[in-house]
């Protein structure tokens, strides 16, 4: 099947796709923001190129599309090699027949640029939450968010955990005197 659009049609659709602000990322901002969570946006010192970022929880929210991350789309196998062109779509990613290959390479790089991303964040102690576009529809949105704060909070609780203060007593040595008890009720 040909494109129905001519080049410069096709070119002039694809350059008014955002790449931040979308409806998801949105929808996600505005429940977090409902619910007391406060986030910045566009941080530079911070590797990648993050969505939503949470300081004091030191999470990264990435709210990525379907398509252009390619949401449960998986490479099928020919012989030992993987076949770039052999690739099935998930419910939610339909990959255009049109131009395949280019759109396969494409979503393969995407895929590929998100793991070293979100690896060097966690490598740096960074919490990472990745929020799929098929996940916020209206039936899905509030288990979705209900989820993700559910994580925020398990790393709140994470970073602030009591830890316990060694007091260096070596084994044999017997107890410490408590606070109230006298030297006369030692010996």
């Amino acid at each position: 099947m040909t494109d129905r659009m001519t080049p410069e049609q096709r070119h002039r659709c694809m350059s008014h796709i955002k790449g931040s602000g979308t409806k998801p990322e949105l929808l996600v901002r505005r429940w977090l923001w409902g619910h007391g969570y406060r986030y910045r946006l566009n941080v530079k010192s911070v590797p990648g190129k993050l969505d939503i970022v949470l300081r004091p929880y030191r999470t990264a929210i990435f709210v990525n599309g379907c398509f252009w991350h390619g949401h449960n789309v998986r490479m099928r196998e020919r012989g030992n090699a993987l076949m770039r062109e052999c690739v099935e779509s998930s419910p939610c990613c339909k990959i255009p027949q049109t131009n395949r290959v280019f759109w396969v390479e494409k979503i393969l790089r995407n895929q590929e640029r998100d793991e070293r991303n979100y690896q060097t964040l966690q490598d740096n102690g960074w919490q990472v939450i990745v929020v799929w576009e098929c996940q916020l529809k209206s039936d899905k949105l509030k288990r979705t968010m209900r989820e993700v704060e559910l994580l925020l909070n398990e790393k709140m609780l994470s970073l602030y955990r009591h830890k316990p203060i060694p007091y260096g007593i070596e084994e044999g040595e017997g107890q410490l005197p408590m606070a109230a008890e006298g030297r006369k009720a030692q010996e």
